[in-house]
């Protein structure tokens, strides 16, 4: 199965932990099983500012950090046990059993889609925590 990606001029994406930069307008056929980050899928460390950022953070590291692998693991364990608890509507119940059903069959890739819509359900409790202040 190949994957096609195009990226536009000065977009970056990570295959397999390297950081790469389109020059011009490229397009990438992708043969082969290997783990790939778009720009707008990779978190700095700066942007992991709240417990489901640190999640998804430490998510993509488990993803494109073979070697790192069992400690990034440690730390979602940890991470994902706090925003598990700390939910109370049932979406984002559902998506923490999602994210670690992916997560142990080891498909980070879809375990940080998961992650993308606790970030959303976090921003939506702290939303209506501020509301109802």
């Amino acid at each position: 199965m190949t994957l096609r990606i195009s990226l536009k001029d000065g977009e970056k994406m990570i295959v397999n932990g390297a950081v790469l930069r389109a020059v011009g307008r490229t397009d990438l056929v992708v043969e082969n099983h290997v783990a790939i980050l778009r720009g707008r899928e990779v978190m700095s460390p700066e942007e992991a500012t709240t417990p489901a950022r640190r999640l998804y953070f430490a998510t993509m590291l488990a993803y494109i950090d073979e070697d790192g692998r069992v400690a990034h693991q440690q730390q979602i364990l940890t991470l994902l046990a706090d925003l598990a608890d700390a939910f109370e509507a049932a979406a984002a119940k559902a998506a923490c059993v999602s994210f670690a059903r992916n997560v142990a069959s080891g498909d980070f890739y879809r375990a940080l889609a998961d992650c993308r819509e606790l970030i959303r359900c976090e921003t939506d409790a702290l939303a209506s925590v501020s509301l109802a202040s």
